[in-house]
């Protein structure tokens, strides 16, 4: 049975495997929190004008004549 140590070390690979995946986790919770950061910018940006557009949209009255 391999011990914790053994298990670390990999055969002596874990110096360059487990900073690998340190990096990689780094830059995957980067990449969420950014994407996520972006995500609520741009709904922030697109509720007024998701508003302007629906009140725009309430106030057209039909008029019933249609031209062809």
């Amino acid at each position: 049975m391999l011990t914790l140590n053994e298990f670390l070390d990999m055969g002596g690979y874990g110096v360059f495997v487990w900073p690998s995946y340190g990096v990689s986790a780094v830059i995957l919770i980067s990449l969420i929190v950014l994407s996520l950061r972006h995500l609520r910018k741009v709904e922030r940006e697109l509720k007024p004008l998701e508003a302007d557009r629906k009140s725009r949209r309430r106030r057209k009255v039909p008029t019933g004549d249609t031209v062809r």
